[in-house]
């Protein structure tokens, strides 16, 4: 753990699972049989890792703070290092894991195979709390990302009473019971998908002429100040107490979905340090997590194709239903 922090940035991002990320693809994906694979690519994953990364990509510069062990954990580090990313590491006993994902080449589909998460010791998750608590000055924290075993699911809730000693603004995107007492704590922004925010509403699902409606009531009934609802390829819908609008992308050649959301988070964050407004936020994230579907495998977004989709992402502010 580095227990010195001078010069850290306003933006930290906290990762309780991360991963090293191995893509590849196949001629075709046959059974029992020997398949050839292309040279793998391999990057340093998990929510808020790819968040960190997304923003240094876009110029912009957030300190990833997250547990690491083993030979992968070494060479995970390695990895973020090569990308010029500031971090925090925690020591952790257990191995840091990897995922993979296989693109068939004859039906250009994408499997996603994740790996479950390696035990986090209590010890290790609250070093991880406790270098947020060392910093001095924080303008968001974010949040993102799956819990592994021995972490607890107040986890989030105990992240959020930090940031209001550190005034500083909780951005979460996980979901299921975690999500939910980090709710009970207080919450800056949300970022669910159509899923994530069913199960806020506990729905099973969600038709997408609803969203505005059952995100405006999960604004009012719980402790949270903006719900910026990920609709895929139709775009993003923004809720707060005052507001709704809608950030439509343009039609793009879409690769790979993978890092989309955590671009997304990226260039809302991104354009929220630099003091733009909340339209401004979605619109540039939305610009972000579109740019990540035009690259293959687990590639984020870069900061060229974002700025070009930036002036072609609409926003219809006139609380049409989506």
């Amino acid at each position: 753990m580095i227990d010195n922090f001078p010069d850290m940035p306003s933006i930290i991002t906290i990762t309780f699972s991360p991963c090293i990320d191995k893509s590849t693809s196949v001629p075709s994906l046959i059974p029992e049989k020997k398949l050839r694979c292309t040279s793998p690519k391999l990057e340093p994953g998990g929510g808020g890792i790819n968040v960190a990364r997304a923003i240094r990509k876009l110029g912009g510069e957030a300190t990833a703070i997250f547990p690491s062990g083993g030979y992968t954990g070494k060479f995970f580090n390695h990895l973020l290092e090569k990308e010029g990313v500031p971090a925090v590491i925690i020591e952790s006993a257990n191995e840091t894991r990897e995922n993979i994902i296989v693109f068939d080449e004859s039906t250009h589909d994408q499997y996603r195979f994740g790996m479950p998460g390696t035990e986090l010791k209590e010890s290790e998750w609250k070093q991880c709390l406790k270098a947020i608590e060392k910093i001095k000055e924080i303008a968001f924290v974010i949040a993102s990302g799956s819990l592994p075993p021995g972490v607890p699911l107040d986890i989030y809730a105990k992240l959020g009473k930090i940031c209001k000693i550190k005034k500083a603004k909780f951005i979460v995107d996980t979901c299921g019971e975690a999500l939910m007492k980090a709710l009970n704590e207080g919450v800056y922004l949300l970022k669910p998908n159509l899923g994530e925010l069913s199960e806020l509403a506990g729905l099973e699902r969600i038709d997408i002429n609803n969203v505005e409606r059952i995100a405006r009531e999960v604004v009012l009934k719980h402790n949270c100040e903006v719900i910026i609802a990920s609709l895929g390829a139709a775009g993003a819908l923004l809720v707060t107490r005052n507001e709704i609008f809608r950030a439509i992308p343009p039609e793009v050649k879409r690769k790979s979905t993978v890092g989309a959301g955590d671009s997304m988070v990226a260039g809302i964050v991104y354009t929220l340090a630099r003091g733009k407004s909340l339209k401004e936020a979605i619109r540039y994230g939305v610009a972000c997590g579109t740019a990540a579907t035009m690259n293959p495998g687990t590639e984020l977004c870069n900061k060229r194709d974002a700025d070009a989709l930036y002036s072609l992402v609409s926003i219809d502010d006139n609380y049409a239903r989506v």
